[in-house]
């Protein structure tokens, strides 16, 4: 990997969604911590930072006004992490729950990625979004969400091709289990927020794809990124990379 196409953070501008908890607030501090320039810290209710280079944004990505409005605000940007979630136990029963999901979790993904793509395209900058490892199997007490991050890292794994040809990097961080107000249902081992923020920022200044954060998800690793899935992903984008330039040229 050519340093030049690393991402550093030092004097970088973030933006950062469900940034006043949990992983998203430690993503927060640790970037603050590596030299940031700005931090723009987006978040549903109303939420204040001592340091003063973090500008609080109310912004619930569901929100089509508010992410326009944000992303009005916002003229430089090299890092979106799109960290904003929703997790409930659900038993596939009610619809209303599957829609929830992926409303957030996928379409709020989305339309965060629409809107400021091209503050990203500018800098040649990076795209994080935060997933899950029941995106590569389900975690059946909580089926809608599994199937919201199936979702989502399709879709990153199709931002990742589209977007690489203009200058934009997209990584999947793919978490374990986390001590978070998500998990405090799960009586099992898990990681701390703060473990995590530094291992995704770790990723993500390496210029990993795929990024696993914490103990549960690294045992996956070596598995996924030597496996036949990550190959056909590969082959599949070197394909359209083919069809598109065939396309122009005709």
């Amino acid at each position: 990997m050519e340093i030049d196409n690393m991402v550093f953070i030092a004097g970088k501008t973030f933006l950062v969604t469900g940034a006043n908890r949990g992983i998203g607030q430690a993503l927060v501090e640790e970037i603050l911590k590596r030299g940031a320039k700005r931090v723009y810290a987006g978040t549903r209710t109303g939420w204040t930072h001592a340091d003063q280079r973090v500008t609080p944004l109310t912004l619930d990505v569901t929100d089509a006004a508010q992410v326009e409005r944000a992303a009005g605000q916002i003229d430089s940007l090299d890092v979106l992490v799109n960290n904003a979630g929703v997790a409930a136990y659900d038993d596939l029963s009610d619809r209303a729950v599957i829609d929830r999901h992926l409303a957030v979790n996928l379409f709020g993904m989305q339309r965060m990625v629409e809107a400021f793509l091209p503050q990203l395209v500018r800098s040649g900058g990076a795209i994080v979004n935060n997933l899950s490892v029941n995106a590569l199997a389900p975690f059946p007490v909580v089926p809608a969400y599994g199937i919201s991050k199936a979702a989502a890292f399709s879709m990153t794994q199709s931002m990742r091709a589209l977007l690489a040809d203009r200058g934009v990097s997209v990584h999947a961080v793919l978490t374990g289990i986390v001590d978070t107000d998500m998990s405090a249902g799960v009586d099992i081992p898990k990681a701390s927020p703060e473990s995590v923020a530094e291992s995704i920022l770790d990723g993500v200044e390496k210029d990993e794809e795929d990024i696993f954060p914490d103990p549960m998800a690294q045992a996956l690793t070596e598995s996924w990124r030597n496996g036949a899935v990550k190959a056909l992903e590969r082959e599949n984008a070197s394909l359209a990379r083919a069809i598109r330039a065939q396309a122009q040229a005709s």
